[in-house]
């Protein structure tokens, strides 16, 4: 079951709603003292319906999740998708790009708002496992940079991580810089992927994973 619901973030866009969603488990009505972990998710006009999607091919993650019958919610809110406010929105630090501009990042601040204002407003009304061996974060492109973000620099609140080809191309210095300064907890998984053209067309990405390795 998804639900559906609008939602604002005043500091990144007024009053303008954007969607959210929320994946409950086809068994959740039926033990009502059971609770489940989270997984946040980036793009969330992305992850349920074709129709809303951006490409018009969603990640259909509702039939994945009833085929394995994960105990799992997931929960996803969707960007600002005018101009570059999704550059903006999911980039940890600003950045220049001969084809975007200057791009100022506000990572942070959408960062803030889903700790600290959504992530309880789930916990308070459905059941949760608040704590962070529980809760997980994803997304892919500016989603999986984000994700990367969340897990390293929130890794108070975050355990684990899928980072689907995340673009390091943004500002691999400074992303590198924060990674280096981050506490990470050892019982913190990330899973990162990109497919061999796509890192050949992005050879400051490679740079940036080298780096990032040592």
């Amino acid at each position: 079951m998804v639900i559906e619901w609008d939602v604002t973030i005043p500091k990144l866009s007024g009053t303008k709603t954007r969607k959210a969603y929320i994946f409950l488990p086809e068994y959740y009505n039926e033990d009502e003292l059971r609770r489940y972990p989270v997984l946040y998710m980036f793009d969330g006009h992305n992850m349920f319906y074709d129709a809303v999607s951006a490409f018009g091919k969603s990640w259909n993650m509702t039939s994945f999740l009833l085929w394995t019958r994960k105990p799992l919610i997931v929960v996803a809110v969707e960007c600002n998708k005018r101009g570059n406010n999704r550059l903006k929105e999911y980039s940890p630090t600003s950045f220049a790009d001969a084809k975007y501009g200057n791009i100022t990042g506000k990572g942070r601040t959408y960062m803030n708002w889903l700790v600290k204002e959504l992530k309880p407003y789930i916990d308070a009304n459905y059941r949760t496992l608040p704590g962070r061996e529980h809760t997980a974060i994803a997304g892919s492109s500016m989603g999986g940079l984000m994700s990367l973000y969340a897990v390293t620099c929130y890794n108070k609140v975050f355990s684990k991580a899928a980072c689907l080809s995340p673009s390091l191309w943004t500002n691999p210095e400074k992303l590198t810089e924060l990674i280096g300064k981050a506490k990470i907890h050892p019982e913190t998984t990330v899973y990162m992927d990109y497919g061999s053209e796509e890192l050949s067309n992005h050879p400051v990405q490679k740079e940036a994973l080298m780096d990032m390795s040592r």
